[in-house]
C-alpha cells in the first residue's frame, strides 16, 4: 500500500510539475550559465549533475534537488531545467523523479536513437537510511538501493513513472548500487548499434568468513547495464568483482570510440595502487572488459571524485574532473587522441573549489560542461559552461 500511495505521488507530481520562477543567469557572450543555484527553489543544495542533448536540439540539465542539507541521503529529489538556446538560458525547475522523503537520485539520461526519447536511469533508497547502514547490509531490500527507469518523449517536458527494474540488474549479493551518475551512452556503429549502455557500481558483501564492516573499500567495483530495445528491458553487462582493494572501481562513465569499442573510466575509490582513475575497454558493446580496471597515470592530478568523458565527432576523447590531486578544486578539461591510452590536460577553467561534471556536445564546433563549482565550495552552484572545440 506504501508502494502504491508513493507512486501515485509521483505520478500526479510528474502530470503537474512543480516548477520554480528563478532565471538562470548567463554571462555576456553567452560562455556560461548557472541553472542551479543552492538554496533556491525549495532545496538546500543541488548537485550530482547529468546532462544530454535531445534530438531537436534542447539541452537537458538533471541534479539531484537535496532537501534537508548536502549529505548523500534524506529527502532528495531528480529535477531538471531545459534550454533551448544551447545552455544559454534555462526554463524553469521540474521535479523528474519525487522522492517524497526519500532518496532519489544518480540521474543516469540518454537518448535513444532510434526513438528520440530521452531514458533516464536513477538509484534510490529509503530516506531513513544511510550509506552505511546499506554498505553494512542492515537494511530491508525495500529499503536499500533499487533502481528506476523513465522515459520521456516529448523533448525532457515530461517523464513517465519511475518503473523498477532492480530485478534486472542488481545481484542479491550486492549492497550499494548507483547508476552513472552523468549521462550515459547509445552506441552507434557495428553490431550493437542502437544499444543503450549505462555504466554503474556497486558494493559486495564480504566473503564467508570475513570481518563484515560492510564499508572496506576492497567490495566496491563497476559494472554496465545494456539495453537493446530502448530501455524497455534490460540485463547486466560486463561486472568488475575482483574485489581486491587494490583497484576499487565506482563511479563510471563511458564513451563509444570511432572503432567501436567503448572506453570506460572510473573513480578508483581509496585503492591501494598510485592513481585515483581508472579505465578500460570493452570490444562486444559493454557485455565484457578487454582487460581488468587500470590506474590510469595520465590523470594523476585528478582527486577521488566522478568524472565524465566524450567523444567528440570526429574528434579527440575528453574527460573532465578536478585537477588538484588532494582537493575538489580547478575543474579541467583533458584530452585523447588515442582512445584513452594517454590524457594530455587542454584547459582549466578555473582555480576554484570544483567535484563532480558531466560533458555535453553542443554542435560540431562547441562543448558543454555542467559542473559543481563555487567561490567557498563546490556545492554552492551547478554551473554550465560552452567550450570551443578550438579550445580544447
Amino acid at each position: 500500500m506504501r508502494l502504491l500511495s508513493r507512486t501515485l505521488l509521483v505520478t500526479s507530481a510528474l502530470l503537474a510539475p512543480l516548477t520554480v520562477a528563478t532565471q538562470a543567469s548567463a554571462a555576456p557572450g553567452c560562455a556560461s550559465s548557472v541553472p542551479y543555484v543552492s538554496g533556491e527553489g525549495g532545496y538546500d543544495t543541488y548537485r550530482i549533475p547529468a546532462t544530454v542533448v535531445t534530438r531537436r536540439g534542447t539541452v537537458l540539465a538533471f541534479a539531484e534537488g537535496r532537501r534537508g542539507g548536502a549529505g548523500d541521503t534524506g529527502a532528495i529529489d531528480v529535477v531538471l531545467r531545459r534550454s533551448t538556446d544551447g545552455g544559454c538560458t534555462w526554463g524553469p525547475l521540474t521535479v523528474v523523479a519525487a522522492g517524497d522523503g526519500d532518496t532519489r537520485g544518480n540521474p543516469a539520461p540518454v537518448v535513444d536513437p532510434r526513438t528520440g526519447a530521452v531514458v533516464l536511469l536513477t538509484s534510490y533508497n529509503s530516506g531513513k537510511v544511510t550509506e552505511a547502514q546499506i554498505m553494512r547490509g542492515e537494511v530491508t531490500p525495500e529499503q536499500s538501493r533499487r533502481v528506476f527507469v523513465q522515459h520521456s518523449r516529448d523533448d525532457g517536458r515530461h517523464f513517465s513513472p519511475p518503473r523498477e527494474i532492480t530485478a534486472q540488474v542488481k545481484r542479491p549479493s550486492w549492497r550499494w548500487y548507483a547508476t552513472g551518475p552523468g549521462h550515459a551512452i547509445a552506441l552507434t556503429r557495428g553490431p550493437y548499434a542502437g544499444r543503450l549502455v549505462v555504466p554503474a557500481n556497486h558494493s559486495a558483501a564480504p566473503p564467508a568468513g570475513s570481518p563484515d564492516t560492510g564499508q572496506e573499500p576492497r567490495h566496491y567495483g563497476a559494472h554496465a547495464l545494456l539495453s537493446d530495445d530502448g530501455g524497455r528491458t534490460w540485463r547486466l553487462g560486463f561486472v568488475d568483482d575482483s574485489y581486491d582493494g587494490v583497484d576499487n572501481a565506482n563511479e563510471s562513465t563511458a564513451a563509444e570510440l570511432p572503432d567501436g569499442r567503448v572506453y570506460f573510466n572510473a573513480r578508483d575509490q581509496h585503492g591501494t595502487s598510485v592513481g585515483n582513475r581508472l579505465d578500460s575497454h570493452s570490444s562486444d558493446g559493454g557485455s565484457s572488459l578487454d582487460r581488468p580496471y587500470a590506474v590510469q597515470p595520465a590523470l594523476d592530478e585528478v582527486p577521488v571524485v566522478q568524472g565524465s568523458v566524450l567523444r567528440l565527432r570526429g574528434g579527440p576523447l575528453l574527460f573532465s574532473g578536478p585537477s588538484v590531486p588532494t582537493a575538489r578544486r580547478a575543474m579541467a578539461v583533458w584530452r585523447s587522441t588515442d582512445g584513452g591510452s594517454g590524457f594530455t590536460k587542454a584547459r582549466t577553467l578555473s582555480q576554484q573549489p570544483a567535484a563532480y561534471s558531466d560533458l555535453v556536445p553542443l554542435g560540431r564546433r562547441t562543448v558543454g560542461i555542467l559542473y559543481e563549482t563555487g567561490t567557498r565550495g563546490a556545492y554552492e552552484t551547478i554551473e554550465f559552461r560552452r567550450l570551443s572545440v578550438d579550445e580544447l
